[in-house]
């Protein structure tokens, strides 16, 4: 699922058809997208994980799920769910995403304060919120687009490492610079993937996501498949994580360690 960074480098990138006319639309979406057929797209915006499209007096919601892509100027071999044909042979396609209408002013819909990467982002009013939610886990508010719209699950692993806080570490327990900690680098991070994904070098800067041993102490790394209320997958390291109050009652088995498989033998 792309995380908020990643939308708004696509919605950087479709920026371009803002102010053209909607010529030709194709795809297997059930809502009647033939109504944006001649209509100009005023603006491109994004909320989160969401990509708006806005015309007059309504806008397109492009949610990517787990699977959804797109392409610009260009097509792959799968089936469109949202195509959208310019002048010059142009055009934006989306695949395997849900696509939905909204015909509320969109300033009513979104609380534009609650996206970490939005010039509205309100640190004050996260802070509130987590404050309001003392039983709940440090990875689930981390995921909860209420608070950290465009946090995904790569963003919570690599600030809670960050930080050095546990991913089952209880808001409540935190110390209030922690609670400001959480805070402040979920924007900070968002924005350092936003730099690493334009650069294509994501992936060279994790620390704990989907690694073995921790590169701050060289400690192998805990990982749980399904963690917290959100159920996502869990890095961490036992020894620099620490983990404030009472950790959650749990009928699953111990969090296995990621170590490095044996090198096979010779036959």
């Amino acid at each position: 699922m792309p995380e908020g960074p990643s939308i708004v480098i696509l919605r950087e990138a479709a920026a371009q058809f803002a102010g053209r006319k909607v010529l030709h639309v194709t795809g297997n979406s059930t809502q009647d997208i033939q109504r944006l057929r001649n209509r100009t797209l005023i603006a491109v915006r994004s909320w989160g994980k969401q990509l708006l499209l806005q015309f007059q007096g309504f806008s397109v919601r492009i949610h990517f799920l787990l699977f959804g892509s797109y392409r610009i100027d260009d097509r792959k071999h799968a089936p469109v769910r949202l195509g959208l044909g310019f002048s010059k042979g142009q055009c934006l396609n989306f695949y395997a995403c849900s696509v939905r209408f909204i015909e509320d002013d969109l300033d009513a819909v979104y609380d534009w304060s609650a996206d970490v990467m939005s010039d509205a982002w309100d640190a004050a009013a996260a802070r509130r919120k987590l404050r309001a939610r003392p039983q709940a886990l440090a990875a689930d508010v981390l995921l909860d687009q209420d608070v950290f719209a465009g946090v995904g699950n790569i963003i919570k692993n690599e600030v809670l490492h960050r930080i050095r806080v546990h991913p089952e570490s209880r808001i409540g327990a935190l110390p209030a610079r922690k609670l400001s900690e959480l805070v402040t680098q979920a924007r900070t991070y968002s924005f350092d993937f936003y730099r690493w994904k334009q650069a294509f070098e994501l992936r060279k800067h994790y620390q704990v996501h989907t690694k073995r041993s921790c590169p701050r102490d060289g400690t192998p790394l805990q990982y749980r498949k399904h963690l917290g209320a959100a159920q996502r997958r869990a890095f961490w390291c036992d020894t620099c994580q620490r983990l404030y109050g009472d950790p959650p009652v749990t009928a699953e088995p111990r969090p296995r360690r990621v170590a490095k498989r044996a090198p096979r033998r010779a036959h």
